[in-house]
C-alpha cells in the first residue's frame, strides 16, 4: 500500500537536526540545516510552506487513514516553490513500512518527492511542546525566505472544549489555549499581518467561534468542519495539486478548493449527506466577537430576571438548532451548535442581538459546503451545554478565546449560581475582555431544574383513545423538550424491552397539552425491531441513532427520516463521541454480507431494580439493499411514557400508558 511513497522517496544525509526528549522535563529541537534553499519559481509571494501535523491515533492504527492521505499527497508533482513539512506520531501502529509508533517522523515533500528528514525519540502529539517545536523547526529551516504559510492539523477533533489531535498512546490532546500559545511563542501575533495564511483542521467539529478567536493574529483564514468528519477527510491530491498548479492564488480561493474537493471526495465515498466544511475570515472575528458577546449579555440579563423561563426557552431553541456530533445519550455530547441557526431561532427571545449575530456570522464565513442533512448551518458553531457536564464546562471556561458572557451564561445554567463577573457585565453593558469565572471546584451546584417533580406524572385518555399529559406553565419552564419512550412488555417472560425515544407526539406548548401519536408501528431494520434515539428535529427531517454491533463492533447507525419522501435513509455507522469529547471519523457504509446485531435495553418487570441492561436481540446478514422502515409491531403489550427533558439533559418519565394490540386493534389503558 505504501509503494507510492517508497518509489518517490529519496533519502538524504542528515546534518544538524536533532531532537532529544528528556523524560518529564523537556523536549528540544536543534537548529535545522538540512533544508536546501530553492530559488523561488514565479512571482514574489508565490512561495508556500505547508505544515502538516499528523497525529495518527486509532485512525491510523485501525484504518490506515493517515497513510492513505500521505499517499494522496505523493500523487502531486509540486513546483520548487511549494513545500510540505510533515511530522508524524501519536499512533500505536502505522500501516506502512516507513513510520514507527515509538518514534516521531519528520519529512519534507517538495519537487523532489518525499524525503525523510529525521526520526526522533517518541513525544506526545497532544502536547503543546511538540507542536511548538515543530513550528520552530519550520521557522528556522526557512528563516529569511518570503513564505506564505499554511498549517493543517490532522486527527480527531472535539470542538471548543475537546480540542484536537488526540494522541492514543498518552490520552492527551491539544487545547485551544495550547494552539494559541504555541503559535504565538514561535511566530508572535499580528492582526494586521498574521504569520499564517491559513490554519486548517482535517478533524471533527473544529469550525467554532472559539477556535477562530484562538487564531486571531495568527492566521488570515481558518478552514474546518462544524460536524464530525468522515474518515476520507480532505483530498490532498486535489487541493495540494491545485496549490502547486497555481501558487499565486489568494487564500480564500485555496480554502474554497479545499471545501469543494472535500465534498467531492465525500460524494465518492458516499459520506456527504451530513458533511460540512467552511472557510472563516479571521479578520472578521473581532466584529463577530462583539456581536456574540452582546448576544451573551442580552441572554444573561434575561436569565437573571426569569431564570427557569429563559433557560427552558433558550434550551428549546438550542435543541431545534442544527447541532453536531449527536448530543444524545447514545452518541455522546459534543455541545456544539451552529451559531447562525441558533441566533435565527432565538430572534423571538433575544431580539436586540440575534439579527446582528446572524449578520456577523455571514460576514465571517466566506465559503461553506454542506450535505443535505446539514443545510441549516451557517458555517461556524458555538458552545451549548446539552447535558450539563461539569468537567466539559470546566474545560470550556478554561479557554482564553471563549467570550466572558458565554462563560458566565453556561456557568449559571449548569451550576445555578450567578457569577459576580456576570453582575459586572450587566452593570457595564459591555465585556472588558476575556476573563475567567469562579472556580467550578469551589462552588456548590444549585440545580435550576428539579425535574423529579414530574416523575410519574399522571396521564389521561381522551374520548378518541389518545393518551395525554397536561403541564402547567411552571412545569413547562423546567423543560427544553418532551419526547416519547416506547417499551415492549413481555409479561410471560417477565421482561421490559426498551424500544427507544422519538418526537412523535402532538405537542402544544401554548396550552401545555401533549398527546401521544402512537399508531402501532415502530422503526425496523430489515424487518427487525431496533432501539432508536432521536438526535435532531429539523424542519424537513429527523435524525436518529440506532445502537448496533456491526461485524461484532459496537457503533451507532446514523439514520435520517426525510419528510419530503417519507422515508428513512441510512447514512452509515460510526462510534460516538468518546470520553475526551472527540468525534469518531470512521463512517462505515453498510454492504452486502455485513452482520448486524441489534442492541436493546431491558429490565425485569417484577424486580425492584430499575436499571436497564444492554442486551443483544437479533443477528442477521445484510443483503444488497439494507432498509429501515416503520412497520407494524405486532400483537402484544406495549408501554408508552412521556419523557420530560430539561435544558441540561436530565429527564423524568410520566406514568406508563399501556397499549394492548390484538389483531391490529389498539386499546389504551392507564396503569
Amino acid at each position: 500500500m505504501y509503494e507510492g511513497i517508497r518509489k518517490n522517496m529519496g533519502r538524504c544525509c542528515l546534518r544538524a537536526i536533532m531532537l532529544a526528549v528528556v523524560l518529564c522535563v523537556s523536549l528540544c529541537w536543534g537548529k535545522v540545516d538540512y533544508f536546501a534553499r530553492t530559488e523561488a519559481a514565479g512571482q514574489t509571494g508565490d512561495n508556500w510552506l505547508v505544515y502538516w501535523y499528523i497525529c495518527g491515533s486509532d485512525l491510523e492504527t485501525d484504518y490506515g487513514s493517515a497513510t492513505d492521505d500521505i499517499i494522496e499527497l505523493t500523487n502531486v508533482q509540486l513546483p520548487p516553490n511549494v513545500k510540505v513539512l510533515l511530522i508524524t506520531g501519536g499512533a500505536n501502529n502505522w500501516q506502512n513500512d516507513m513510520m514507527r509508533p515509538e518514534e516521531l517522523g519528520l519529512y519534507l515533500y517538495d519537487n523532489n518527492g518525499i524525503q525523510e528528514v529525521g526520526r526522533y525519540e517518541d513525544a506526545d502529539m497532544g502536547s503543546p511542546q511538540t507542536l511548538e517545536y515543530f513550528l520552530q523547526v519550520g521557522k528556522e529551516a526557512f528563516e529569511g525566505e518570503d513564505l506564505r504559510r499554511a498549517f493543517v492539523f490532522w486527527n480527531h477533533g472535539g470542538g471548543s472544549a475537546g480540542g484536537v489531535c488526540y494522541d492514543e498512546r498518552t490520552g492527551n490532546a491539544l487545547s485551544l489555549n495550547d494552539i494559541t500559545n504555541s503559535f504565538a511563542n514561535v511566530y508572535g501575533t499580528s492582526e494586521s499581518n498574521p504569520p499564517f495564511e491559513m490554519v486548517g483542521f482535517d478533524a471533527c467539529m473544529m469550525a467554532t467561534y472559539d477556535t477562530a478567536n484562538a487564531l486571531k493574529g495568527i492566521s488570515r483564514y481558518m478552514t474546518a468542519s462544524e460536524e464530525v468528519e468522515p474518515s476520507n477527510g480532505w483530498d490532498y491530491t486535489r487541493w495540494v495539486g491545485a496549490l502547486g498548479n497555481n501558487p499565486s492564488m489568494d487564500t480564500a480561493t485555496l480554502g474554497k478548493i479545499i471545501c469543494d474537493s472535500y465534498m467531492a471526495g465525500c460524494r465518492e465515498y458516499e459520506t456527504d449527506e451530513s458533511a460540512t466544511l467552511s472557510v472563516v475570515d479571521i479578520g472578521m472575528i473581532p466584529a463577530l466577537g462583539k456581536a456574540y458577546e452582546a448576544y451573551g449579555i442580552e441572554a444573561l440579563k434575561l436569565a437573571s430576571n426569569d431564570t427557569r423561563g429563559f433557560f427552558s426557552e433558550f434550551g428549546r431553541r438550542a435543541q431545534q438548532a442544527e447541532n453536531y456530533g449527536g448530543n444524545n445519550r447514545e452518541q455522546g455530547y459534543s455541545d456544539m451548535v451552529d451559531l447562525g441557526d441558533l441566533a435565527r431561532r432565538t430572534i423571538g427571545i433575544l431580539p436586540q442581538t440575534s439579527p446582528a449575530l446572524i449578520n456577523a456570522v455571514d460576514n465571517a464565513v466566506v465559503y461553506k459546503v454542506n450535505g443535505r442533512y446539514r443545510r441549516q448551518g451557517k458555517g461556524i458553531s458555538g458552545f451549548y451545554s446539552y447535558d450539563g457536564d461539569q468537567e466539559v464546562l470546566e474545560r470550556y471556561i478554561a479557554q482564553q478565546s471563549v467570550p466572558l458572557p458565554q462563560k458566565c451564561l453556561y456557568y449559571y445554567l449548569v451550576f445555578g449560581v450567578f457569577p459576580q463577573e456576570a453582575e459586572e457585565l450587566l452593570a457595564k453593558g459591555v465585556s472588558q475582555g476575556i476573563a475567567t469565572v469562579p472556580d467550578v471546584h469551589a462552588v456548590q451546584q444549585q440545580k435550576i431544574f428539579q425535574v423529579s417533580q414530574l416523575e410519574d406524572l399522571s396521564v389521561d385518555v381522551d374520548s378518541e383513545g389518545n393518551s395525554f399529559v397536561t403541564l402547567t406553565e411552571d412545569e413547562m419552564d423546567l423543560l427544553s423538550s418532551v419526547h416519547c419512550q416506547l417499551v415492549y412488555l413481555g409479561i410471560e417472560d417477565d421482561v421490559l424491552l426498551v424500544l427507544g425515544s422519538d418526537s412523535n407526539i402532538v405537542a402544544d406548548w401554548d396550552t401545555g397539552v401533549f398527546k401521544d401519536n402512537f399508531f402501532g408501528k415502530w422503526p425496523m431494520l430489515n424487518g427487525y425491531p431496533v432501539y432508536v434515539e432521536i438526535t435532531a428535529e429539523e424542519d424537513d427531517y429527523n435524525l436518529y441513532a440506532v445502537p448496533i454491533k456491526l461485524n461484532g463492533e459496537k457503533c451507532n447507525l446514523e439514520v435520517a427520516y426525510n419528510y419530503n419522501d417519507d422515508k428513512y435513509h441510512i447514512l452509515g455507522a460510526r462510534k460516538g463521541i468518546d470520553s475526551k469529547g472527540m468525534g469518531s471519523r470512521n463512517l462505515v457504509q453498510l454492504k452486502r454480507g455485513d452482520r448486524i446485531t441489534t442492541l436493546h435495553y431491558c429490565m425485569s418487570l417484577s424486580g425492584d431494580d430499575t436499571d436497564t441492561t444492554e442486551v443483544e436481540v437479533d443477528t442477521f446478514t445484510v443483503g444488497d439493499n439494507p432498509r429501515m422502515e416503520d412497520e407494524v409491531v405486532g400483537d402484544g403489550n406495549y408501554g408508552y411514557f412521556f419523557e420530560f427533558v430539561t435544558p441540561t439533559g436530565e429527564s423524568a418519565f410520566s406514568q406508563m400508558v399501556r397499549f394492548e394490540i390484538k389483531n391490529g386493534d389498539i386499546t389504551t389503558n392507564i396503569d
